[in-house]
């Protein structure tokens, strides 16, 4: 029987999303996943339980892909975590950070880290991801090539932490779903919540303006807006949204109904309603 108790993230042990599920449901056992599909899929199948599934980074953007496997993935969003993001510049034992020439790391890990690794005159070179690349130096053994990863990495990987402030900023975040087969929803509809939700819309004029119409009226702020082309063509479109507000609301559904009448038939699709953390 399968384990019930365990939550997949994608990466290796160390990776930040291993850190947001330490931190977020410390009673399950974080299962490390190759990819993001290999990661839905311990879900699907019922190898794991949940899913921290990163969406979002408060300096580098949306993370490429994710929100293509969502709406097929048949998963509901239960939930959001905000974790914070510490970047350390990472190098063998007793290595100096003058002796760093080149650093890995996953292109979000060196993009967080630009303008830092510029003016060291490192060269950045892509990972797969932030802790892959400290496991890969750390088994490579070569003095001048360090990596961006986390502390947890540092530690689990035997390497130094050679610069503990190599952000180009000191907010950084990145905002995880938490994910499951089941969809549950805050049982206090006053209580403050989040719905995620996939829509596509009809072919009339200023549509994406009508849609939004419902929202405005009935006072709920939109976080997040994305239009994804559909089937390969230019002319068909699906739109993901975050929205303020619980799915029982009356507000919401009115919303709702609104929307409805400019999608297509059964185009409004709803990922998740789920307790709010703002980070």
């Amino acid at each position: 029987m399968a384990d019930k108790r365990k939550i997949a993230f994608q990466g290796v042990p160390g990776a930040y999303s291993h850190m947001a599920c330490n931190t977020h449901a410390p009673e399950h056992t974080p299962l490390p996943c190759e990819s993001f599909s290999e990661m839905i899929a311990a879900v699907q199948n019922g190898d794991a339980e949940l899913a921290m599934v990163p969406v979002e980074n408060s300096t580098a953007g949306r993370v490429a892909d994710i929100h293509h496997l969502l709406p097929e993935s048949g998963l509901y969003i239960i939930g959001e975590h905000y974790q914070p993001v510490h970047h350390k510049l990472l190098g063998l034992k007793g290595v100096r950070p003058e002796q760093i020439t080149e650093v890995h790391s996953h292109e979000q890990g060196l993009a967080q880290c630009r303008k830092s690794l510029r003016a060291h005159g490192i060269k950045p070179v892509i990972h797969t991801d932030t802790a892959g690349a400290a496991k890969d130096i750390a088994a490579r053994g070569e003095p001048h090539i360090g990596a961006v990863a986390s502390a947890l990495a540092a530690e689990i990987y035997n390497l130094d932490i050679l610069d503990a402030d190599i952000l180009d900023e000191n907010t950084n975040t990145t905002r995880f779903l938490i994910m499951s087969r089941d969809f549950h929803k805050p049982p206090d509809p006053t209580r403050p919540a989040m719905t995620t939700l996939i829509f596509e819309v009809r072919s009339v004029p200023a549509v994406l303006y009508k849609c939004l119409g419902g929202f405005a009226t009935n006072n709920i702020n939109l976080t997040k807006l994305e239009s994804y082309m559909l089937n390969g063509s230019l002319k068909a479109a699906r739109f993901y949204a975050d929205c303020e507000g619980h799915i029982d609301s009356p507000a919401m559904k009115q919303a709702l109904e609104e929307l409805q009448f400019y999608c297509t038939d059964g185009g409004i699709t709803v990922l998740g309603s789920y307790p709010a953390n703002r980070g």
